[in-house]
């Protein structure tokens, strides 16, 4: 495929991440508090599946690894907010078959799949592995978030969130340096005012709780 129409792909999907990170900032300085909303869950699935279609063209798996596990978190968050199940049932099937299907169809050769992705030259191996570390990192935000928001029954974007967002958005900026990735240092680059802004409105949200 066209370089072009690939790099389109990926900077659409970081438009989308940008967005959120964006419209997440604005609302929690309204509030002085970090907020959670509705409109962070969706941009970040709309992106999600845009990169993973990117990732997947780039042929690049540390960026399908880390849109493959938060992706479902999205889901959850949407679900726990009440907005998923007024979806269609249809929409619902497809949206949540998706990364999925995209997965089985790479997978359907291999060998393709393995050279591609972890015999490529433009990708050594430990280059390979220290952006699938950033990725997995990053990725364990979702994760501490999901688990964090499942004890208290609501959808929150806790301290630690933002942290783990600044020490694994470290690393993919290196990686995407390395591998002159103009999607990843764009994406990455804007994230680093919204989450140490974060980390300091929820640090003083803490102060006076």
């Amino acid at each position: 495929m066209n370089n072009i129409i690939i790099f389109a792909i990926g900077f659409i999907a970081q438009g989308f991440f940008s967005a959120r990170m964006l419209l997440q900032w604005i609302l929690s300085e309204k509030r002085k508090e970090i907020v959670s909303p509705v409109v962070y869950w969706v941009c970040s699935l709309c992106g999600s599946i845009l990169l993973f279609v990117y990732g997947s063209l780039r042929n690049d798996f540390s960026i399908v690894l880390g849109q493959l596990i938060s992706y479902y978190i999205y889901v959850w968050n949407l679900d726990i907010k009440g907005v998923w199940n007024k979806l269609p049932l249809a929409v619902r099937v497809v949206l949540f078959a998706l990364p999925i299907g995209a997965l089985a169809y790479l997978l359907g050769d291999a060998e393709y799949f393995f050279r591609s992705f972890f015999r490529n030259p433009k990708v050594p191996l430990w280059l390979l592995l220290y952006g699938s570390a950033g990725q997995i990192i990053f990725t364990l935000r979702f994760i501490y978030q999901w688990y964090y928001s499942y004890r208290r029954h609501r959808s929150i974007l806790p301290v630690g969130f933002w942290i783990i967002s600044l020490v694994g958005s470290g690393i993919i900026v290196s990686y995407a340096i390395y591998r002159l990735d103009p999607v990843l240092i764009l994406g990455q680059s804007v994230g680093f005012i919204t989450y140490s802004r974060n980390i300091m409105i929820g640090r003083k949200s803490q102060k006076k709780q």
